[in-house]
């Protein structure tokens, strides 16, 4: 009997060593071949390839919190009090920012109920730029084709991972000189705030604020930092690929074989909407650089219809106002989260709910 269940149970494990494995050649190959963000990229791309392809791989989900987790560590220890000052002098740009992703949002459930077929509740949840994860389960608890929000959201992330690490490099950004540059780290100071942080992701999640591991390592770093609590210190490299390596993984393992076939109609829109708003942000970016003294890829960044982990690594990647863009990214992630499910109940739920009672009286049962 034991040795069924030890079988059974190294047999569920075989597929996230095989993961695991093939996350590690994709980052070899991205660091081989020069890419920005190898550690994220590297193991995005192929394991997204292999499990479109087919392959049995599975990424449990502490891996991505774990990748969460040492992000928030990492944007933490970049908050200062000069820093703060300086995102202090442009809080109008960071409002500016969550209008322009409401702006975007509006447009693109227009866009997806109109172009992409979908349902105007539907069409809302797959326009909103939040965080994937806590969109489609919006879409899921309020009735709406969450699998299509899924679709959705999936090709809007993977474009906007694709393509802006290397625009924002070849815009402006040079990682050249950090390749040499080693971490100053202070283990004393290190091993209590990852503690302490981990106490902080406990709160959120007893709470239930929105993505916990990142936000709430963020902000007790972030407090400390400000405080100067503790001597600064930096995250060990190793710690920092992990953590991304974990994020681009556990991303990867989302896709489908089913994924290309399904909703070709659904999947083209959600590409031309992506790609336009891609290049609507890297306009709007330039144009503002010279207004507000900015560098215009750290604007780009802070603007970027994409995750908050894949956009501020590429702005600590690449050294870009990563406190700027980590606020901008931040504060419009809290605002999706909090006014996408108001606007769909105030606005479009009772609009349909309207129509359905209307239609009852003008057809009453006989």
């Amino acid at each position: 009997m034991s040795a069924v269940a030890g079988s059974s149970g190294a047999a569920a494990w075989q597929p996230v060593a095989r993961g695991l494995c093939i996350a590690l050649l994709g980052a070899g190959l991205a660091v081989w071949m020069g890419t920005p963000l190898p550690w994220l990229l590297g193991p995005l791309f192929l394991t997204a390839a292999t499990r479109v392809a087919g392959m049995p791989t599975r990424c449990p989900a502490p891996f991505n919190k774990f990748g969460r987790w040492v992000i928030g560590l990492s944007l933490g220890l970049y908050f200062s009090a000069e820093v703060m000052q300086s995102l202090a002098q442009h809080w109008g740009l960071i409002l500016a920012g969550i209008l322009y992703a409401q702006v975007l949002a509006v447009i693109g459930c227009w866009f997806y109920h109109r172009v992409g077929g979908l349902d105007v509740g539907t069409a809302w949840f797959s326009s909103a730029i939040g965080t994937a994860s806590e969109i489609v389960n919006m879409a899921h608890r309020h009735g709406t084709r969450a699998d299509h929000v899924a679709t959705v959201h999936s090709v809007r992330v993977l474009l906007v991972v694709a393509l802006v690490p290397f625009g924002v490099q070849w815009l402006g950004g040079d990682v050249s000189h950090l390749r040499g540059a080693v971490p100053d780290v202070n283990w004393s100071s290190l091993l209590p705030l990852m503690l302490g942080s981990l106490v902080s992701v406990w709160f959120f999640l007893r709470v239930r604020l929105p993505n916990a591991w990142l936000l709430g390592a963020l902000l007790f770093v972030a407090a400390v930092n400000l405080l100067q609590l503790l001597p600064h210190t930096d995250l060990p490299r190793w710690v920092s690929w992990a953590g991304q390596l974990c994020i681009g993984w556990s991303f990867g393992d989302r896709y489908r074989p089913d994924f290309l076939r399904c909703a070709p109609r659904l999947l083209s829109a959600a590409c031309v909407f992506t790609l336009a708003s891609i290049a609507l942000t890297v306009g709007l970016g330039e144009v503002l650089s010279p207004l507000v003294g900015l560098p215009a890829p750290s604007l780009i960044l802070g603007l970027m219809p994409g995750g908050i982990a894949e956009m501020t690594l590429t702005a600590r990647a690449l050294e870009l106002g990563v406190a700027m863009v980590t606020a901008m990214q931040v504060a419009r992630m809290l605002s999706v989260v909090f006014s996408t499910p108001a606007i769909y109940r105030r606005f479009i739920q009772a609009r349909e709910g309207d129509r359905a009672s209307g239609a009852q009286e003008s057809n009453p049962p006989v």
